[in-house]
């Protein structure tokens, strides 16, 4: 048990909007190391992406909930400051860290507030129309080994039997129950030995493939509730019409990402509309740019998503109806939000999976000072070193496979946004000698309706196809062009 006295409480972070809980991917310090206000204290998983979390505080670390676990926003996970008791050891969040799968009624309270009052960075709470984007710990119950009772137990029970507690984390006791695991048998990675959940995991697929070698039979493990379902049929097997099975696994993040879309599938109507954007002026310019950009240290050369990304905020500052959107998990019946604030989230890959940063005020952003932001938030996406709030606050999303040759593509509408747009990849047009990009605008039929998309697609290829525009402020000041939508 860790003396607590004057340390300051470490919390799960809320680092998006829709998060709920995140997963400790790893402690950046020991437990026990000196920290210092702003140090990086862990990479944790959130619903979006792996980002860093940073000490609010100065002092001594003590560490609270492993790595692998997954924590409920504004659950303890550690503390700075304080000491440690001799001979003790860290419990973990048994008793306030409850996985979001396990029912509100059997949570403990935690202040934290609701989704509808949490501030946006730099916004306000909804309104009408709105600012988006920009900007005590101890053991749970104890684990008895084989063989043993808890005092009190009445069914088999043999007096005078000793109570054996194991530190493991909640999560992973839970696992262990669903997945048979002896925890008596389980060797902890966690802080101080303790046991995860990823030590029951792995114990688990260790005796599914003992089992499977012994037998060529895979058996079927309970799945915990928000988990992976159990392995179709010839998976881990030698046996089926199309070979032995490997279960391919998936981060936090895609898992996530994919509850998210098939919701989205589920949920929203939606059309498309598609339309060829002549781009030879736009690529003439690029090269223009490019041509002088020795010249300019630190100038960074617009990409063709720059260019779109540029004429797409343009496009929505002349049709705020389509920079909206209906909250996510609200009333399909409720009037539609619009945001004051264009901010365009712009799709990613990288190695941990597809993340979406967030390049935000883009209407009164030129195409160069644009690029240079993008720059900065593509390369700190995939080295893994985004900021919460860059992942925050989206308004619409650009999303650009022309660069695998993909000619065009209907992407999936974010919960909350009104529109998405996939841009496919530049090609000769066959007699015409012009370069086209097919752009396709997968649209919320709840928010718009298939005019108001037309009049913004139209306005985009316009923009797009008189690109020099694009290189000038439009300002803070300046009025939103006429639209109905």
């Amino acid at each position: 048990m860790t003396d607590t006295t004057g340390a300051v409480e470490v919390r799960m972070p809320r680092l998006s909007e829709s998060m709920a809980e995140g997963t400790i991917v790893r402690w950046l310090h020991e437990s026990g190391a000196e920290v210092a206000r702003g140090d990086e204290l862990a990479e944790i998983e959130t619903d979006k992406a792996t980002v860093a979390f940073e000490a609010d505080a100065a002092g001594v670390l003590h560490i609270l909930a492993g790595e692998g676990e997954t924590v409920p926003v504004g659950a303890v996970i550690a503390h700075v400051g304080g000491t440690v008791a001799p001979g003790a050891t860290q419990a973990g969040v048994a008793d306030q860290a409850v996985p979001a799968s396990v029912d509100a009624a059997e949570a403990p309270a935690v202040t934290e507030p609701s989704s509808a009052e949490t501030p946006r960075a730099n916004g306000e709470g909804p309104v009408a129309v709105r600012d988006r984007g920009a900007t005590g710990a101890g053991e749970g119950p104890a684990t008895v080994a084989p063989g043993t009772a808890a005092p009190g137990a009445v069914s088999g029970a043999e007096p005078g039997t000793a109570r054996v507690r194991i530190p493991s984390s909640p999560l992973a006791r839970r696992r262990a129950r669903e997945l048979g695991v002896d925890l008596a048998t389980v060797t902890g990675t966690g802080p101080n030995g303790r046991v995860v959940r990823a030590d029951i995991e792995a114990a688990a697929r260790a005796a599914h493939a003992d089992v499977t070698s012994s037998n060529g039979v895979a058996p079927r493990l309970a799945a915990a509730p928000g988990a992976e379902a159990p392995a179709p049929a010839g998976v881990g097997t030698a046996a089926g019409a199309r070979g032995r099975g490997t279960v391919l696994a998936r981060t936090r993040t895609q898992r996530l990402t994919a509850e998210r879309m098939t919701r989205s599938a589920r949920e929203i109507p939606v059309f498309t509309l598609t339309a060829d954007a002549d781009m030879t002026a736009a690529l003439d310019l690029r090269a223009a740019l490019a041509a002088v950009a020795d010249d300019v240290p630190g100038a960074a050369v617009p990409t063709v998503t720059d260019v779109v990304v540029t004429a797409a905020g343009r496009a929505l500052a002349r049709h705020p109806g389509v920079n909206a959107g209906i909250a996510e998990g609200g009333d399909a019946a409720a009037d539609p939000v619009g945001w004051s604030r264009v901010n365009i989230g712009v799709a990613v890959e990288t190695p941990a999976g597809l993340v979406v940063p967030v390049v935000t005020d883009v209407a009164t952003r030129s195409l160069g000072a644009l690029a240079a932001a993008a720059r900065g938030l593509v390369a700190r996406a995939r080295d893994g070193r985004l900021a919460p709030a860059e992942l925050d606050g989206a308004t619409f999303t650009v999303s650009n496979l022309g660069m695998f040759g993909v000619r065009e593509f209907e992407a999936v509408v974010v919960p909350g946004q009104a529109a998405i747009l996939a841009v496919g990849a530049v090609r000769a047009e066959p007699g015409t000698g012009r370069t086209v990009m097919t752009l396709t605008l997968s649209c919320d039929h709840r928010v718009l309706d298939g005019a108001a998309g037309a009049r913004f697609l139209r306005d985009l290829v316009g923009l797009l196809e008189r690109p020099h525009a694009l290189l000038l402020d439009r300002g803070d000041d300046a009025a939103p062009g006429k639209d109905d939508t």
